[in-house]
């Protein structure tokens, strides 16, 4: 399977020229500010991707996704879509879960203490997770900001230790956009845009074989 990634579009993905894939992936921040206006604008454009398959979480910027109601939310994902929040789908014998937790940093979206708090999300991620998707990146993995800072979450980097996913996709972190391979496990950072918020950054694919 083909599977093309995105994250932190932040309205941009008009701008966007996706490759050819099985599976289309958005880590979050699909908006700026989580509108109602911005959210629908996106969901409208990511059901129209020519993809069998579409995945997406929320990030630290899309309020809407916090703020409603899941009846709400359920209303507004189109048919062909899938949302992920702290949950899973099976598709293709490929097990994915998803999350849009990160550690708490000022005043945006799906923000939890680091420690305890962030724990009890990333201990619902089942052991047999082929990919994990999260909006923030593991501690110590394509996650250092413009000041060379490690801005990943500690508790992440042991559930993934202990699930060992075969790809763990995220952004968040604008400057780590890349893949490294560590043991059995691919980290992706897939933000499209820098520091700055400047679409700099091509969309990342990669095959998969479960």
């Amino acid at each position: 399977m083909k599977i093309v990634i995105i994250s932190d579009t932040h309205g941009r993905h008009e701008d966007i020229i996706l490759p050819k894939g099985d599976l289309l992936i958005h880590a979050g921040d699909v908006s700026n500010h989580g509108t109602k206006n911005q959210i629908e604008a996106f969901l409208k454009w990511f059901s129209e991707q020519d993809f069998n398959y579409k995945i997406f979480i929320a990030g630290n910027h899309d309020f809407l996704f916090e703020n409603e109601t899941p009846e709400s939310i359920e209303a507004l994902i189109p048919d062909d879509v899938t949302y992920l929040n702290d949950s899973e789908i099976t598709i293709e014998g490929i097990k994915i879960w998803g999350s849009p937790i990160q550690p708490e940093f000022m005043d945006w979206a799906f923000n939890r203490k680091r420690g305890a708090e962030i724990k009890t999300h990333w201990d619902l991620i089942p052991n047999e997770t082929d990919i994990l998707i999260t909006h923030g990146p593991p501690y110590g993995i394509l996650d250092k900001n413009m000041r060379g800072m490690s801005c990943g979450c500690e508790e992440l980097k042991k559930a993934v230790d202990r699930t060992q996913p075969k790809l763990h996709i995220f952004g968040h972190i604008h400057e780590g956009h890349g893949i490294e391979q560590i043991d059995n496990t691919t980290f992706i950072n897939a933000s499209q845009l820098n520091y700055r918020y400047s679409l700099t950054n091509e969309p990342l694919a990669i095959d998969l074989n479960i």
